[in-house]
């Protein structure tokens, strides 16, 4: 015998939410039901799933991995469904679309517009996330494709082209790095930064592209969103770096910012749409980045 998808989609939620009962309200059935089909599951397999303890349900050895195989069975018949519900009718219905922060606000609302005239029957969900969430939420199925910026190691995902973006510095007017032209060689020093908060990829492609390490220490300046880190800049904290889409979009347009290249030939990154290997989804999410493409 082999589970049945309902099976797994019963363990996949009871992961997600630890409990019998929530995990039934999410599933729209009564808690014994579910109960039930977790048992019969255990049967199937041949060994626990789940340990119940007072107040809390913990996954054994073999749930965790069942959990992990079941979200792959789950995301691959969602894209099933999905694509005979729309064969022929490329990006329509429902399309979830996870997109970075450092991109979202200056991309997104340039060609949304466009997007919605092309493709009328298209309905667009956007979840705004750091990249390791999307890149999870990918895999698990939550997404059917997420922009992201690359470099980023993330197997068993594929991508298509939307724009390269140059990565610029930022310095508070007055500061000695506030001048004209590519930063001299050297002259950018750990000490002098102020950066988005660990997590963001674009601190991270920034900081590999120039060879620096990030300041450390329990005074250090972060920010959780690029707007923040102008108004940082801008207040004299410190120098930072922005993506270029956003300085185009006015995003450093502040009296007390200058932006200058950080070097003749200054650090890239590259937008994507990014989808997981094997999606079914993948002839429209390549459909998606022509239409998101930066002229």
């Amino acid at each position: 015998m082999l589970p049945s998808l309902r099976q797994l989609q019963y363990l996949k939620l009871l992961a997600e939410h630890g409990s019998f009962s929530r995990a039934a309200e999410a599933a729209h059935v009564s808690q014994p039901a579910l109960s039930s089909g977790v048992q019969e599951l255990e049967r199937i397999l041949g060994a626990p799933v789940v340990e119940r303890t007072r107040g809390a349900v913990l996954l054994t050895a073999v749930g965790a991995e069942a959990v992990k195989r079941a979200e792959d069975v789950l995301a691959r018949t969602e894209d099933l469904v999905e694509a005979a519900r729309n064969a022929g009718k490329p990006l329509s219905g429902r399309f979830r679309l996870g997109v970075i922060p450092t991109v979202a606000p200056y991309l997104l609302p340039q060609k949304l517009a466009s997007l919605r005239e092309q493709h009328p029957a298209l309905r667009l969900y956007i979840r705004e996330d750091l990249t390791p969430r999307l890149i999870a939420g990918l895999k698990a199925g939550q997404l059917d494709a997420a922009v992201i910026a690359l470099p980023y190691d993330a197997p068993g995902i594929d991508h298509a082209h939307i724009a390269d973006d140059e990565i610029v510095a930022a310095a508070p007017k007055g500061h000695p790095l506030a001048g004209t032209g590519p930063i001299p060689q050297g002259m950018l020093k750990s000490e002098d930064l102020i950066l988005l908060e660990d997590g963001h990829c674009l601190r991270d492609q920034a900081l590999a592209a120039i060879n620096i390490e990030a300041p450390r220490g329990d005074d250090v300046f972060a920010a959780t969103t690029l707007p923040t880190l102008v108004q940082m800049v801008s207040s004299g904290l410190g120098v930072s770096f922005l993506p270029q889409m956003a300085v185009n979009a006015g995003l450093a347009d502040n009296p007390g910012v200058v932006v200058r290249p950080i070097s003749e030939h200054g650090p890239h990154r590259e937008i994507v749409v990014a989808w997981r290997s094997g999606s079914s989804r993948a002839a429209e999410a390549r459909l998606l980045a022509e239409a998101l493409k930066l002229d």
